[in-house]
C-alpha cells in the first residue's frame, strides 16, 4: 500500500479565454478550437486527505451548490481515472466551491486537475507533467491547460498546449456572472466552425486597444441571441471604461480589462457576481 505524504489545503484557480475560434466539427462529435487560456485568481478549495477507515473515495461539498451526483463529480471521476492505472488508497475530497458553473471559467476542470496533482504528490506517483496532462485531458477538454496554470494556447479539443506569451501587467481585470448558465452543448449548437482570418498568437502581440475588433469568441453571436443579458454585461463592461471586454469559454461569464476598473462594480452589475483582480 502506498504511504501518503502530508496534505496541504489546495487553491483551485478559474480561467478566461482571450479569443475562441471554432474551426472545424470532428469525426468524434467534438469540435477543433483555437483558444488562448490565461489563468485568473478567483479560486476554488480543495483537500484531498488519506482516509484509510473508509473504502475507496469520498467527497464532501460546501459552499456554491453542485447539481451533479458524487460519482460524475469531476473530482471523484478523477481519482477513477488514475485508479484504473495504479493502486491508490481511499481518500477523502472535501471540496468548498466559489468559482461559479456553468459560467465559462473552467471551475470544474481546474478541480479535477487539482485532484489529479494532489494524489500524484500525496501518494508519491512519480507522474511526469506530460502524464498529468494526458490524464487531465481525459476528463475535460480545458482539464490539461490547469496541470500548467500558465498561459496557454489552445488547439485540438483544448488539450495540445503551448506557452503563450500574453502581456496584460498594469491592467485590472473584472469578471461578471450574470445569474444564468450557458450549458457547453447548446453554445456549441449556435455555432458554424469556420477558419479564422488571423491567428490569435498575432492578434493578441497587438497593443490591446487593437483587440476590441479582432479579438473574437465565436460562441457570442448565437449565446448572446439566446441570452441577451449577457450582452448587455458585455455592453456595460466597454461602457465602465474596459478596453477589451468579452465572453469566457462558453459563457456565461463576461470579462472586461481595464486600466482602472471602476470601484462601484458591484452596483454597476447589481445581481451578478464580481470579480476583480489585478493582472
Amino acid at each position: 500500500m502506498r504511504k501518503a505524504k502530508n496534505t496541504v489545503l489546495h487553491f483551485s484557480n478559474a480561467k478566461i479565454n482571450l479569443g475562441l475560434h471554432v474551426t472545424q466539427k470532428r469525426a468524434d462529435g467534438f469540435h477543433n478550437i483555437e483558444t488562448l487560456f490565461v489563468p485568473v485568481a478567483w479560486r476554488d478549495m480543495v483537500e484531498v486527505l488519506p482516509a484509510p477507515a473508509q473504502p475507496d473515495v469520498s467527497i464532501s461539498c460546501t459552499g456554491l451548490p453542485i447539481e451533479v451526483e458524487p460519482e460524475k463529480n469531476l473530482c471523484v471521476r478523477a481519482y477513477r481515472l488514475l485508479q484504473k492505472e495504479v493502486e491508490l488508497p481511499a481518500v477523502q475530497i472535501f471540496l468548498h466551491k466559489i468559482v461559479p458553473s456553468g459560467a465559462g471559467l473552467g471551475g470544474g476542470s481546474s478541480n479535477a486537475a487539482v485532484v489529479l496533482c494532489a494524489l500524484n504528490r500525496l501518494f508519491s506517483l512519480a507522474l511526469s507533467q506530460k502524464e498529468l496532462q494526458s490524464y487531465a485531458a481525459q476528463l475535460g477538454s480545458d482539464c490539461a491547460f490547469f496541470t500548467y496554470n500558465t498561459p496557454m494556447l489552445a488547439t485540438g479539443r483544448g488539450e495540445i498546449l503551448q506557452p503563450a506569451e500574453v502581456k496584460l501587467q498594469g491592467y485590472e481585470l473584472l469578471i461578471v456572472k450574470p445569474p444564468v448558465s450557458v450549458s457547453t452543448a447548446e453554445a456549441y449548437a449556435g455555432v458554424t466552425p469556420r477558419q479564422p482570418a488571423s491567428d490569435l498568437q498575432s492578434i493578441v502581440r497587438q497593443p490591446l486597444s487593437t483587440w476590441k475588433e479582432s479579438l473574437v469568441n465565436d460562441f457570442e453571436p448565437s449565446v448572446f441571441a439566446k441570452f441577451p443579458q449577457l450582452r448587455s454585461v458585455k455592453n456595460q463592461l466597454y461602457s465602465s471604461g474596459a478596453v477589451y471586454a468579452a465572453m469566457s469559454g462558453s459563457g456565461s461569464s463576461l470579462f472586461g480589462i481595464f486600466e482602472k476598473a471602476p470601484e462601484n462594480a458591484a452596483q454597476v452589475f447589481e445581481g451578478c457576481t464580481v470579480f476583480r483582480q489585478g493582472l
